[in-house]
């Protein structure tokens, strides 16, 4: 359920009141029920295993388990602590074991807060690298979509100053072959068409506005060719993600962070979804932080995650479908 104290709670009981999904999966919340039970406005109640809203279960199926971690001194929605920090990586924790168990398909992680989880002692500078970890795995994309495009991030989270430093033929490479895979595997697209963005303006204009194209994306993408022959660029940015919303390509290789971000929260803000490419199960979350400060008012949009939710539950039906499940620790 993310961050305690976060709007992971609220957002919980509304998608899971929607019939969007209802019988779409046997869903398992993993929180804390005193919890969930102080957010106002909701109804929501845990009666035995089941979360329940009024006298009706909530998206038939929906489960809990209780770990009972949040201290109820000094709880406060809206609050940055080291106890509900480390709480939220207790959840995911449990979570992670159910999947290795063969108990779960995949898992949907609502907001944690890296404050609040270093102020815990957190080792990693997010939980996707934790995920990564655990499953023993040392390559992974971060993906963003939303209805209209997916994007694969070569960088994340860095300073601007810093994406042509780490831009490397490798990593741009692996993004574009994990990302390959990915679309087969997780959605079942079987001849993918990549479309990979420049660093520079106009893809630097043949060296003219720079040299990373050249030197890195191009021998980059000339190296992945080998998976795929349609794999194109490196394309100019501003003009490549009106092609891919229009249909154009399955997919869009970005450089840096907002370079992905910007198009895909304008094509669509509410239905986005981060998805972790690389690990052995499906794994996807909202594409928003805890928002402390509306926290517990139970107005938080739960669209995010209804889309986070059915993304994953697809993902993993495809798996299925496909065989191609991962072993825990095994690699593109």
């Amino acid at each position: 359920m993310g961050d305690p104290a976060g709007v992971g709670p609220e957002i919980i009981v509304r998608a899971l009141s929607s019939s969007v999904l209802r019988d779409l999966a046997d869903i398992t919340v993993i929180g804390d029920k005193w919890v969930f039970e102080k957010v106002q406005g909701t109804g929501c109640r845990v009666q035995g295993s089941k979360l329940t809203l009024g006298t009706r279960h909530l998206a038939l199926g929906a489960n809990f388990i209780d770990l009972n971690n949040v201290a109820h001194k000094a709880f406060k929605f809206g609050k940055i602590s080291a106890n509900c920090g480390r709480a939220s990586i207790q959840y995911i924790g449990k979570a992670l074991q159910l999947i290795k168990d063969g108990e779960l398909d995949c898992l949907v992680t609502c907001p944690i807060s890296k404050e609040a989880a270093h102020y815990a002692g957190f080792p990693f500078p997010g939980h996707t690298e934790y995920l990564a970890k655990e499953a023993k795995i040392d390559d992974f994309v971060m993906m963003l979509m939303n209805k209209y495009i997916k994007v694969s991030l070569v960088t994340r989270h860095i300073p601007l100053k810093e994406v042509s430093r780490r831009l490397t033929v490798g990593n741009i490479y692996r993004t574009i072959v994990i990302t390959l895979a990915s679309l087969r595997s997780l959605f079942g697209i079987v001849n993918p068409r990549l479309a990979v963005c420049g660093l520079n303006p106009h893809a630097s204009d043949a060296g003219i506005i720079g040299s990373e194209e050249g030197e890195i994306i191009v021998p980059a993408v000339a190296k992945s060719r080998r998976f795929s022959s349609q794999i194109y660029g490196p394309l100019p940015c501003d003009s490549v993600f009106a092609s891919a919303i229009r249909g154009k390509y399955d997919a869009v290789i970005a450089m840096y962070h907002d370079q992905a971000l910007m198009p895909l929260k304008l094509s669509d803000f509410d239905s986005g979804v981060n998805l972790t490419l690389g690990l052995p199960y499906a794994r996807t979350s909202v594409l928003h932080g805890t928002a402390f400060d509306i926290a517990g008012k139970n107005i938080a949009n739960p669209n995010s995650l209804i889309e986070a939710i059915k993304v994953a539950v697809k993902c993993a039906k495809n798996l299925k479908l496909t065989g191609r499940r991962k072993a825990w620790g095994s690699h593109f």
